[in-house]
């Protein structure tokens, strides 16, 4: 899809269309905030004016009920976390007797009206975060925006919206679907993404957390690319684009890789050895720009990114807004946050997995099932309608099983823990 066939859309308020099975995103107002078109047809849905799966209660929130946390006085006692709170710890405790021992967790309750409370259990622990490392990525977009125009957010929000990206061989391959709707013509799809498909600055970015895309992440991570070394000259001609990584060193292009995804987490306190990206999440991007090492998170690590984005200080309160936004779930939910307690509750949410297999007698590999490698990661910040507010990292590395069942059920015990606001 060319500019132009965009620029039309945004001109008419055409219809995208979104697929069961997407995990998080922007409201369904957010179209003409952000120019991700498939919000449109998942309004019109709501609105009953198109047939379409609804919404769970807590996946129907706007624009404007869409709020940080803890900014201000409200989020200052959280510059070092706290420290455990016995009573909540002891009852934390009670749900682990006989859990796999890697399942590692951080709570921290922070509904207003009452004293912040903390606890964990092996929160030091570390694990491949599979997918929950595109948070390191949205965040590297967000700090090259604030690179490019540091006074000036509607040129960041321009750039998102008018930007447009062809995958190309970055997105190669990837087993994930990303919505794909032609709103003349009214067909849907959920295919793979593909080497043509153009999508602004903003939708990659939605494709990246809403499902989780390996290829969306490699190309928002290719542009970051791109902001760092052509900065006031951004975005480059496609000439100038092949150029750049065809004639930097391999050895120079790495540090930036690994700079413009990580640097940010440095900023925020988190030490390497507790949140680090190592490579890009498909194999041509690694290819075309590799990394450094691998890839490692904590529950504590993971826990201090929330508590900064729900301060506003991931980036600045603009940026921690616009990533909140778009970790809102709006469909179907899995593994951690399927669990029924929490139907009516916004949930911003990412998960993570990565699984490794090798021979053994008897053992069938399946996907979930590694028996080298099982990880399984949740990072969610719950806000429930009758004021409860905390946030939830949970990690697990059990082999041979799918633990989604398990992350459910947890969830329902966690959310138990957690009282109703005082009433005022």
């Amino acid at each position: 899809m060319n500019k132009k066939s965009i620029g039309l859309l945004g001109a008419l308020l055409l219809l995208l269309g979104v697929g069961v099975g997407y995990l998080s995103g922007y409201t369904v107002d957010g179209y003409g905030e952000t120019g991700i078109r498939r919000l449109l047809r998942l309004q019109l849905v709501l609105e009953g004016k198109l047939k379409g799966e609804k919404l769970p209660p807590g996946g129907q929130r706007l624009l404007k009920d869409i709020h940080l946390n803890l900014t201000g006085d409200a989020g200052k006692s959280l510059d070092q976390l706290h420290a455990v709170d016995p009573g909540l710890q002891k009852q934390l405790d009670v749900l682990f007797p006989d859990t796999h021992q890697s399942y590692s967790l951080a709570l921290l309750d922070v509904t207003p009206g009452r004293p912040f409370r903390y606890a964990e259990r092996q929160a030091n622990r570390c694990f491949v975060p599979g997918s929950i490392g595109k948070l390191a990525v949205i965040t590297g977009l967000f700090t090259e925006l604030k690179r490019l125009y540091p006074a000036n957010i509607e040129k960041r929000k321009e750039i998102l919206k008018t930007r447009i990206v062809k995958g190309g061989p970055w997105v190669i391959p990837d087993s994930h679907t990303i919505p794909v709707y032609d709103p003349q013509s009214g067909v849907f799809q959920r295919m793979r993404p593909r080497e043509d498909h153009e999508f602004s600055l903003y939708e990659w970015a939605d494709h990246m957390l809403s499902v989780s895309a390996n290829a969306a992440a490699s190309v928002v991570w290719k542009e970051l690319l791109l902001m760092r070394h052509f900065k006031d000259k951004y975005p480059p001609a496609p000439t100038e684009e092949s150029r750049f990584f065809s004639q930097t060193p391999k050895q120079e292009l790495a540090q930036i890789v690994m700079s413009v995804v990580n640097d940010p987490l440095r900023e925020l306190s988190i030490p390497e050895d507790q949140w680090k990206l190592g490579s890009f999440f498909t194999a041509e991007g690694k290819k075309r720009a590799p990394g450094l090492g691998g890839s490692t998170a904590s529950p504590r690590a993971l826990l201090r990114f929330l508590v900064a984005l729900e301060r506003g200080l991931v980036v600045d309160a603009w940026s921690s807004l616009e990533i909140k936004r778009l970790m809102y779930l709006t469909d179907r939910r899995i593994r951690y946050v399927s669990a029924p307690a929490l139907a009516h509750a916004a949930v911003f949410f990412k998960s993570g997995s990565q699984f490794k297999c090798k021979p053994e007698p008897d053992y069938k590999c399946l996907k979930y099932k590694g028996n080298v490698d099982n990880y399984m990661n949740s990072t969610a910040v719950i806000e429930h309608p009758d004021g409860r507010v905390y946030i939830v990292v949970l990690m697990s590395n059990v082999l041979r099983k799918n633990s989604a069942d398990d992350h459910q059920r947890l969830a329902v015990e966690v959310d138990k823990l957690i009282p109703p606001a005082p009433k005022k």
